[in-house]
């Protein structure tokens, strides 16, 4: 069988692409080296936002394309992406009050806004929001973008495509690519049992992200002039610093800016850092300069100084930007380029993609299909506004979804009802259909994850392994310890369900 594309790469530009393609009749393969979303799209800041500070920088067409898409994405999918009310302090020392006000005034009226409240002035000496800050922070102004949780942003993504049509193959390395005939000629090695096999499609989609330079050279073996800047932005995750639900922008006296998000109810995450990458993109890790780096920056404004004992967890990706020749990391561009290599005189193309930011994935689809029309004649854009997996509910609802759970299932607590809610939407009734007891839910690993879950997670997505569901399905590895975590490993490759052979053609595997 000839796939009319071949996506390699499965984060969120792949599987957002691979989605849209198969929405509009195409026949998709993917291919993902490791899980789903293992790389750079489970590593962000987890926000859809219209960049606030990328002002300074007059990417005007970016942030105008990020802020529009914030309310079509929250109406999508309500189950993973709710807003949030940013507080802005204002540091006399930094940016003047006048250019914030400026700045916030084009954020409120550049997108269309229509759910989401606008910006305003706040006294810190008097909002809760002031209380956790040192006290020459009096003045600060709020705004609005919005939270995603962006690793289920791609599984879910890859479960709509699949259930659309297209082949979803994770752990399945990309080998070497070559023209043929007119077609992709695609070698894949399964990395569960080491069998290669091949694949063949009409067109290439290069969504690798850090790796889409390697594909073109060392997999495709052919000759470009892009270039990418491989960008490291890491994170930290702290002990709960405040107790308010809205989150901190700081700025820094380098002219960054700096989130302080709550995070999974007890805790903090902090970042980001943009600092060069050199090396492999799959072992990127917060340094100890980055981590004092962004403990430095928040405890410039914190009453209570930020300090290592505090962090709990750290982690770290490569976001692979369109080298514009900026002369710093933080002022590299964020938006996407695509490149169609090829496509001439019945020569199979190739579609590269440079760069991006989770907030325009979406966009990004439409558009690397909008470049594929001459060889696809699918012009017909769909993705607007359609409910991902579970996400079928109001863009407020998420309460009203919890409370129904924990009236048809009395054991469920208010965490554990709103912790299903916000992972699987309107697919946890399924999920806990017919459970009247904690029991029927199978064994307990900790933390309000049960068999039922997990066996869900490997049926439904793709999870073979703990760090896939402690991690990129979940963030439960805040929670479980060690021994919990191995437990949950082991049982998992003890009940894998029995692998179908790596060649085949119609398993969403």
């Amino acid at each position: 069988m000839t796939s009319d594309i071949f996506v390699i790469g499965g984060g969120v530009n792949g599987c957002g692409i691979a989605r849209d393609a198969a929405g509009r009749g195409l026949s998709v393969e993917l291919a993902e080296q490791g899980d789903l979303a293992q790389a750079t799209s489970s590593a962000s800041t987890k926000l859809f936002h219209g960049g606030l500070r990328y002002l300074e920088y007059y990417e005007f067409r970016l942030v105008r394309e990020a802020l529009r898409e914030r309310e079509t994405l929250l109406v999508a999918m309500p189950h993973i992406s709710w807003p949030l009310r940013f507080v802005l302090p204002h540091h006399k020392g930094l940016r003047p009050a006048w250019m914030l006000r400026l700045g916030l005034f084009l954020y409120d009226h550049l997108g269309g806004r229509k759910i989401l409240p606008p910006s305003r002035s706040l006294d810190l000496t008097r909002d809760p929001a002031g209380a956790p800050l040192k006290p020459e922070f009096t003045r600060g102004f709020e705004y609005s973008d919005c939270w995603v949780e962006d690793s289920r942003l791609v599984v879910l993504n890859a479960r709509d495509a699949a259930r659309r049509g297209a082949v979803i193959r994770t752990r399945t390395r990309v080998e070497a690519a070559r023209r043929e005939n007119g077609l992709w000629r695609v070698t894949l090695r399964d990395m569960t049992s080491g069998e290669t096999f091949e694949r063949s499609a009409r067109i290439l989609v290069n969504a690798a992200g850090p790796w889409v330079a390697d594909v073109i050279g060392a997999k495709a073996g052919l000759v470009t002039s892009d270039r990418i800047r491989l960008v490291r932005g890491s994170h930290i995750v702290t002990r709960k610093l405040f107790d308010h639900d809205r989150p901190y922008i700081f700025q820094n006296a380098d002219g960054r800016v700096l989130f302080a998000i709550p995070y999974e109810q007890d805790f903090t995450l902090i970042g980001t850092t943009d600092v060069d990458h050199e090396g492999d993109p799959g072992a990127a890790e917060c340094t100890p300069a980055e981590r004092d780096y962004l403990l430095a920056a928040v405890s410039a404004y914190f009453r209570n100084p930020v300090t290592r004992e505090d962090v709990v967890w750290s982690y770290s990706g490569v976001r692979p930007l369109y080298d514009d020749g900026a002369s710093s990391a933080t002022a590299a561009t964020r938006d996407y380029v695509l490149k169609v290599e090829g496509g001439k005189d019945g020569e199979a193309p190739m579609l590269n993609v440079f760069g991006g930011k989770i907030t325009t994935y979406r966009k990004l689809a439409e558009a690397a299909m909008a470049r594929l029309v001459p060889w696809t004649g699918a012009r017909r854009a769909w993705t607007a506004r359609a409910p991902l997996p579970g996400g079928d509910f109001p863009w407020d609802g998420a309460p009203a979804l919890a409370a129904e759970l924990r009236a048809a299932h009395p054991f469920l607590t208010e965490r554990w009802a709103m912790r299903l809610t916000r992972a699987y939407g309107t697919e946890a009734r399924a999920l806990l259909a017919g459970a009247e007891r904690a029991e029927d839910m199978g064994r307990d690993f900790g933390a309000t994850l049960t068999e039922r879950e997990v066996r869900w997670l490997m049926d439904k997505e793709w999870a073979r392994a703990a760090d896939d569901v402690l991690w990129r399905r979940s963030k439960l590895g805040l929670r479980l310890d060690e021994a919990e975590a191995r437990a949950l490993d082991a049982w998992m490759r003890a009940n894998a369900p029995a692998p179908a052979p790596a060649h085949a053609e119609g398993e969403a595997r």
